[in-house]
């Protein structure tokens, strides 16, 4: 039977998933790695344990179901995008620790380059910020602080990549260095509209274009990896929010999806026109194929279920993720807590990088129920935001109504809010491993396993909608509530 490998390397854990002819799930390998916290906003990964932990799970899923590489019609990798790595052409090893999305180092480049005018030019040619969250400041970091790699980078000794990029390298064996065209897109250096490198960004940032990969289709000929005893073709790229907006069958425009894994990353198909924000949203590419590309405004929360982890790693409140909702449930009505997660900063549509976190409304009875209910409200009403900025972009006189998949969508009780304080319908599907399947379908697609866009999205199945239930006044007015705080809390950096 023929089987896709779907390589799910996201912020915490690495994944690897197997499908079969169907495209069903039948197996899965996951290892987590450690998480480097070398100074406060700093966050890092070691790229060589990543490598490991990706062999590991690929050859954990293939083994525990006796596949092997004549078995697979392909590989398809999805990835925690914006982590940036450099490594050695002529070695492969990197030259530093990857720089995690998440981190915040380069907050003063992205505030100086701001100072000096640049930012209307860097949002019209790539559809982003400059915020630290993208790649090109944390390229640039890396050329300007580890010693000699700006030299080494000018002789065309190192090469830059995001984690997809830096997989594909190593499981080819340094034949291919290449990326998708939504990695590209969330670089800082990709002009989405001519769809390359841009050079007027790369000489600002005084990057090397000889660094940068190629640019390629998310179904496209991404060489050979070697692995299961053969060689197995890669042949679906896209990073982890395209593939999830791919997997979710969220192809024609106006439709949009919401992830809820480690951050939150709501994507609102705009088909084949970029429709460029007043509301500080981003436009990125949601995915190409075929040279086609189709875009979309993206908001990005930085902490959606790491405001869970918190109650359990940082409060000891929970033991479990998957108690929160039910401790939630038993919190007191009366109460008003709400809680603003900005352990990074906020993200769309603030974009506040020196926020912190910030806890309103305290009464001496206010206790772990309490806290539970506002940190999962936390990430409901910062959903809200992302929601009302894509409205006010994407005008349209129908309701929008939200496709969700990542871990805390399995919680009955969170989406029940979600729907509560978005106003609108939440769809949950049956198949939840939606980022995995979107890099599968691209991959089996290519190879000629799967069936076509119109196929793949005719299988999406609903498991249950939650509507709002909440009255409009009273949606509005915890609405406000929490719109105060997030002003209170962005006034103390």
């Amino acid at each position: 039977m023929v089987h896709v490998l779907a390589i799910d390397q996201g912020t915490t854990s690495t994944r690897a998933i197997l499908f079969d002819g169907a495209m069903q799930k039948v197996g899965v390998a996951q290892q987590e790695f450690r998480q480097h916290f070398p100074k406060a906003g700093w966050v890092e990964h070691d790229p060589e344990e990543i490598w490991q932990s990706t062999l590991a799970v690929c050859r954990q899923v293939l083994g525990d179901c006796d596949v092997a590489a004549d078995d697979l019609a392909g590989i398809g990798i999805t990835n925690q995008r914006e982590t940036t790595v450099v490594w050695d052409r002529a070695t492969g090893q990197p030259i530093h620790n990857a720089i995690v999305w998440q981190d915040r180092r380069t907050a003063e480049i992205c505030t100086l380059l701001k100072s000096q005018g640049h930012e209307p030019a860097v949002s019209a040619a790539t559809g982003l910020l400059l915020d630290p969250y993208f790649s090109g400041t944390k390229l640039k970091w890396l050329l300007d602080h580890v010693e000699g790699a700006r030299e080494r980078a000018a002789r065309g000794e190192l090469l830059f990549g995001t984690i997809d990029t830096f997989l594909i390298w190593r499981l080819t064996g340094g034949r291919v260095h290449a990326t998708d065209a939504t990695n590209a897109a969330r670089t800082l250096l990709f002009d989405i509209h001519k769809g390359g490198w841009s050079a007027n960004i790369c000489d600002l940032l005084d990057i090397p274009m000889a660094m940068l990969p190629e640019v390629r289709d998310c179904a496209a000929d991404f060489g050979h990896a070697d692995l299961a005893g053969g060689q197995v073709a890669i042949l679906g790229v896209a990073g982890d929010q395209q593939a999830a907006t791919i997997g979710q069958a969220c192809f024609a425009p106006g439709m949009m999806k919401s992830t809820y894994g480690t951050g939150c990353f709501a994507l609102l198909n705009t088909g084949d026109s970029p429709v460029m924000s007043e509301n500080r949203m981003l436009t990125t590419i949601a995915y190409q194929l075929d040279g086609q590309r189709s875009y979309a405004l993206e908001g990005s929360i930085f902490i959606a279920g790491a405001v869970v982890q918190w109650l359990r790693d940082g409060l000891g409140l929970i033991e479990r993720a998957d108690q929160s909702g039910a401790l939630a449930r038993q919190a007191d009505p009366a109460q008003d807590l709400v809680i603003v997660p900005a352990f990074t900063g906020l993200g769309a549509p603030y974009w506040a990088p020196d926020c912190r976190g910030a806890v309103f409304g305290l009464t001496r009875n206010s206790g772990p129920a309490e806290f539970a209910r506002a940190a999962l409200e936390s990430v409901a009403f910062q959903t809200r935001d992302l929601y009302r900025a894509m409205r006010a972009d994407w005008q349209t006189d129908a309701d929008t109504v939200l496709r969700v998949d990542g871990g805390m969508s399995a919680s009955n009780w969170t989406m029940q809010s979600l729907a509560d304080l978005l106003g609108a319908p939440v769809d949950r599907p049956v198949m939840q491993e939606t980022t995995a399947l979107g890099v599968a379908w691209l991959a089996g697609m290519r190879a000629g396993a799967y069936p076509d866009q119109a196929g793949f999205a005719a299988t999406w199945a609903l498991d249950r909608r939650f509507e709002p239930a909440l009255s409009e006044a009273t949606r509005d007015a915890r609405y406000a509530r929490w719109r105060q705080a997030v002003a209170a809390a962005m006034q103390v950096v």
